[in-house]
């Protein structure tokens, strides 16, 4: 009998293993956090979640009479020898049940235990004899019976999160692995840009001009003095919803903790590990929301930029007229509107698709030192910049795209460097679509400022 074989070729110095050896380890690897998400759940839900369901759900409503009280003691021993002891309230309880009168035990929820006796007895004195009262017992059990009812949110939340995200990442991965069995690394690379091909769709072209986007969505908003406002792409935007997302999901965390926590510190079972975890999220937490807050006052103390166009789109050798308005109260040492031309590239190098951008052309429209806004009042300046007549059109394929863009920079006190782009799309001259001849490529060239 032949044993199967680990390595599938030797390389020089060393062997290549078989990928079907390291599709069954990831496999494995998955199928483990699989099963732990499933057992884990399992166990939650069944000790806990589902006899809080059946509480609210399945047991029946009856009168009752409080005959007697006392203190249910739970003791329980940890890895190191040490023993603790809880304490709840416990209620002896008298009610009907199917016809017959029932004497029954009822102890207190989970929320109500507390490692100081001292506490349980004050939440004792609480429940006064020979009193009526409603409580709920189990159908199946009548000597079961609750006097509370309700849900522990936080209880549920924690689990429906731990293993539900095990099982997510385990049978997600489970299936990858079992898609990739005995497929090189190079292959799942081309099937998954294959599939990415055909479920994206390209960008729209213009009529009569393939490979030129269309700037349906660049003319879609008229100006207010000009006849087009271009749409604003800020980076600061992304940021800002980048880091507002961070924010509050961290913090969400943070809360559920502390929530927990705190019913523990009320309850006189304090976690220690639980507080010392606490201590350094809340500190993230901190930070995450202060980062918050300070990208957002820069934002809203920089202002919106706007730009206006009087024509759209562009032709080279054409001359357009711009207006500028830069809202806000933050002064700028230096703003500036450029021409640019940038170039993306995308490729595949190895297993990676990588996708590279570069601005190959750039030029100077104009140019403004130290711009101190009136308060209330936008800067606003309008002016006039020429397409070179030897300037590339708009070009967008599957691996290459040039892109036209109005870029505003400025340096404004006390913040970091501003950019906001404003997209263009230039069509091919009169004379060169009618010739069938390319456009030569515009080298940069530095305009006048002032």
């Amino acid at each position: 009998m032949r044993l199967p074989s680990f390595f599938s070729k030797k390389r020089g110095e060393r062997r290549t293993g078989l990928p079907a050896w390291g599709s069954l380890g990831e496999a494995i690897y998955y199928l483990v956090l699989l099963t732990a998400g499933l057992v884990i759940g399992g166990l939650m839900l069944t000790g806990v979640a589902v006899s809080e369901w059946r509480i609210n759900n399945q047991f029946v409503e009856a009168s009752g009479r409080l005959i007697g009280k006392g203190l249910a003691r739970h003791t329980t021993t940890d890895i190191f020898g040490n023993r603790r002891q809880s304490w709840r309230p416990a209620i002896l309880v008298e009610y009907q049940a199917r016809g017959k009168l029932v004497r029954s035990w009822s102890s207190g929820r989970l929320a109500e235990t507390s490692s100081q006796r001292e506490t349980a007895i004050a939440q004792l004195a609480q429940w006064q004899l020979n009193r009526p009262v409603s409580c709920w017992y189990d159908p199946d059990n009548v000597t079961t019976v609750v006097l509370k009812r309700g849900y522990n949110w936080w209880l549920w939340l924690l689990t429906l999160l731990l293993p539900g995200a095990l099982v997510a990442f385990g049978s997600s991965g489970l299936l990858h692995a079992a898609g990739g069995w005995g497929r090189s690394e190079e292959r799942q690379a081309a099937e998954v840009w294959g599939l990415l091909k055909r479920l994206t769709r390209g960008m729209p072209e213009a009529s009569g001009f393939p490979a030129i986007p269309a700037c349906d969505n660049l003319v879609n908003s008229p100006g207010t003095v000009l006849r087009f406002r271009l749409p604003t792409e800020s980076p600061e935007a992304w940021t800002l919803l980048g880091s507002g997302l961070f924010a509050g999901l961290w913090n969400a965390v943070v809360i559920v903790l502390a929530i927990g926590a705190g019913f523990d510190v009320a309850g006189g079972r304090a976690d220690w590990w639980l507080l010392l975890l606490l201590a350094p999220f809340t500190l993230v937490g901190l930070l995450a929301i202060g980062l918050f807050f300070r990208r957002l006052l820069r934002v809203t103390a920089i202002g919106p930029s706007h730009l206006e166009i009087s024509d759209h789109p562009l032709r080279p050798g054409g001359s357009y007229e711009v207006l500028l308005s830069q809202a806000g109260s933050v002064a700028f040492r230096r703003l500036e509107l450029r021409l640019e031309l940038e170039e993306q590239a995308t490729f595949r190098q190895g297993t990676d698709v990588r996708t590279e951008r570069q601005v190959v052309c750039s030029e100077v429209i104009r140019c403004w030192n130290r711009v101190e806004p009136l308060p209330g009042t936008p800067f606003e300046a309008e002016l006039q910049f020429r397409v070179p007549p030897r300037a590339m059109h708009s070009f967008h394929s599957t691996h290459n795209t040039l892109s036209w863009q109005l870029v505003l920079r400025g340096q404004p006190d006390h913040w970091p460097e501003l950019k906001r782009v404003f997209p263009l799309v230039i069509y091919p001259s009169d004379t060169t679509a009618a010739m069938g001849a390319a456009p030569v490529s515009w080298h940069s060239g530095q305009g006048a400022a002032s």
